[in-house]
């Protein structure tokens, strides 16, 4: 009796040798798991009236240095582009500056390439940041964006606002030939 009482003992030390290294070793991968990505937008008036713009952003975390793409596609531009307003929604707090906005020329990615501007385009930049109203971007391109087959980006570099959220960008274009702007789409960037 007093052997198998022993056995088991050294039984259970061994296992137990064996089994918590393994089990300290194993947790880190465990923290690595991605959280599922789904394939749903929201978008907060969902009627004919409003278009959804496509955008591609590097990093979606609070705090986290971000590179937002803004796409203007061929099918989002009806005529040459004189203009273009940004309405960035008050919650989207984040430090804008002329130097880290920019207007080029994109190849938008996909599964094998990747988002990338291909030729800058010289535009003029004004941040309008009156805290009583929306805050808005205008970008005057020194020639109009042509209604061609090419797609075109605004890129914003700025750190991701402290709170996550869903934030909604409207984009307006002025185009030649009129001295209104008119609505051209959405985009709802997600922060978490």
């Amino acid at each position: 009796m007093l052997k198998k009482t022993k056995k088991l003992a050294f039984n259970f030390k061994i296992l137990r040798l064996l089994l918590i290294p393994t089990i300290l070793v194993s947790t880190p991968f465990f923290n690595n798991i991605q959280d599922a990505k789904a394939g749903l937008e929201f978008q907060w008036q969902q009627d004919s009236g409003f278009r959804r713009l496509k955008w591609f952003q590097k990093s979606n975390q609070r705090r986290f240095k971000n590179r937002i793409y803004f796409f203007l596609r061929p099918s989002d531009r009806n005529a040459d582009l004189l203009k273009i307003n940004i309405a960035i929604p008050k919650t989207f707090k984040v430090t804008l500056k002329n130097e880290k906005i920019s207007l080029c020329k994109v190849r938008i990615g996909g599964f094998e390439t990747r988002t990338k501007c291909l030729e800058n385009i010289p535009a003029d930049i004004e941040i309008n940041t009156d805290e009583k109203s929306l805050r808005s971007l205008n970008i005057y391109p020194y020639s109009p964006i042509p209604s061609d087959k090419s797609s075109y980006a605004i890129v914003l570099k700025v750190f991701n606002p402290k709170k996550s959220g869903l934030y909604q960008f409207h984009s307006y274009g002025q185009p030649k030939g009129k001295s209104v702007s008119s609505y051209l789409g959405s985009w709802t960037i997600v922060i978490n």
